[in-house]
């Protein structure tokens, strides 16, 4: 399986610009499959976007280096790639820990041991970008950095340069050197980029992205070094558990503007469990789809409150789904529409407290969750992991703990202490989660939809 990662020294780097340039120069000629390293939604939206192939998240607070090995081949061989992508997050060393690998760039190379391309922010470096690369090989000898890519470069005088010093003095091949163009920049907003779903334009600017790369990176150098990738540990482990729902149910995911934050492979568990998965727009369309269950996952529904609140038929199906107690699963911008709403917004009223969008982040963490009541996707007892990132709190004006499915050990939740609401049978959390740390998801929500038929 040929790969490669392509990791920063940090962030704002422009490592998804020229990662996604990238898997779009290439894909002209050849099938990539895309991967995301870390807790994140919106890079693979771009990556889909580049590649016409959904991406992958490989995460070492999520998944054990059998469970990435697999990750990465389910991902390979599901599309039949020629070659797999690898955009890294932050620092190639940055993770949970400031002496360890976990959730790391660096713990994903290693575990698919995958030659490593470093992008250095260039401007004003010459010999300091020779140093840099000199201590980013230096600190972990497992690493296989294999070439530079220099960004922000101010002219090719500039480039020449720094190509030198790095090739002379770091003794690391540099494929190539972007100048700087604030004309390719994305725009942002509170949680990141913006999702390449929601407009039609960002595909322009990935053409621009992918002609960019083609005029200044040497892909040929690029492909010479994933086609020398060194053989993977034959050392797997599953994804999700290998019990399964025999019967066949349906699952509602609302999939639009307002909600887009999905992993791959939860829709691939529920698939896996005999679901067949019914999209649907809580913005376009009337009501909710003939379904057994509802996964309403994240993304921005503060942004489209209005759309969303004069949705009235939408908001009345989805209370009424839940009041006849069918499981509903909600993460993030799920939970928010499930409050009573969003800046004072009218939403689906299921748990009656305000939910409102905040100046400061109120969670950014990997979390540690424990179940403290049964709901429709855990069990109680279970322990979890997974994530949270959000500008935004729920009002909640109860006093009592049974309102909530988990406690958390780690993170923020709705509270502080607990998080998943609990009414019916619908929970609804802060947590985003990945199949990989919670393997029994799909078998018990497709469970759950059968026994409440």
């Amino acid at each position: 399986m040929k790969r490669i990662v392509l990791s920063g020294t940090g962030s704002g780097v422009g490592k998804t610009t020229i990662a996604t340039g990238i898997m779009k120069a290439l894909s002209k000629n050849y099938k990539i499959q895309s991967f995301k390293v870390g807790p994140d939604y919106i890079d693979p939206s771009y990556h889909n976007c580049a590649t016409g192939l959904p991406s992958r998240n490989l995460d070492s607070f999520f998944m054990s280096e059998g469970q990435i090995r697999q990750s990465f081949k389910n991902g390979m061989n599901h599309s039949k790639a020629d070659y797999g992508i690898i955009e890294g997050v932050r620092g190639l060393y940055e993770g949970i820990s400031p002496v360890n690998d976990i959730g790391s760039t660096a713990s994903i190379a290693k575990a698919l041991n995958a030659p490593v391309v470093l992008i250095i922010n260039s401007r004003s470096l010459v010999r300091s970008a020779a140093a840099m690369t000199l201590g980013f090989k230096a600190l972990d000898p497992k690493i296989k950095i294999d070439g530079v890519i220099l960004n922000n470069v101010k002219s090719q005088k500039h480039y020449l340069k720094t190509k030198e010093a790095v090739e002379t003095l770091a003794k690391t091949p540099v494929i190539g050197g972007i100048v700087r163009d604030n004309s390719i920049a994305m725009e942002q907003r509170h949680l990141g980029l913006i999702p390449a779903v929601e407009e039609e334009r960002i595909k322009g600017l990935i053409e621009k992205w992918g002609e960019l790369i083609q005029e200044n990176i040497d892909l040929d150098m690029l492909k010479n070094i994933m086609d020398n990738s060194e053989p993977i540990l034959d050392d797997y482990e599953a994804i999700w558990n290998t019990e399964k729902t025999m019967q066949k149910t349906k699952i509602g995911i609302p999939y639009d503007e307002a909600f887009n934050f999905y992993y791959q492979e939860n829709i691939e568990a529920l698939e896996y469990n005999n679901a067949k998965i019914e999209y649907f727009s809580p913005i376009h369309d009337e009501t909710i789809p003939d379904v057994d269950a509802l996964y309403l996952g994240g993304g921005y529904p503060e942004i489209f409150k209005k759309e969303l609140s004069k949705n009235t038929s939408m908001l009345k199906s989805i209370k009424q789904f839940s009041q006849d107690n069918h499981p509903i699963y909600a993460e993030c911008g799920g939970l928010m529409y499930l409050c009573r709403s969003i800046d004072k917004a009218h939403m689906v009223d299921v748990f009656p407290y305000e939910s409102m969008l905040t100046k400061r982040v109120q969670g950014l963490s990997y979390t540690i969750a424990q179940v403290e009541q049964d709901n429709p996707i855990l069990k109680k007892g279970t322990q979890y992991h997974g994530h949270e990132f959000h500008y935004s709190k729920v009002e909640y004006t109860g006093s009592n703990k049974n309102d909530f499915a988990f406690k958390m050990k780690r993170g923020v939740g709705i509270t502080g202490e607990y998080d998943g609401l609990l009414k019916n049978n619908t929970v609804a959390s802060y947590i985003h989660t990945h199949s990989a740390c919670l393997p029994g998801f799909a078998y018990n929500f497709t469970q759950s939809a059968l026994e409440n038929k």
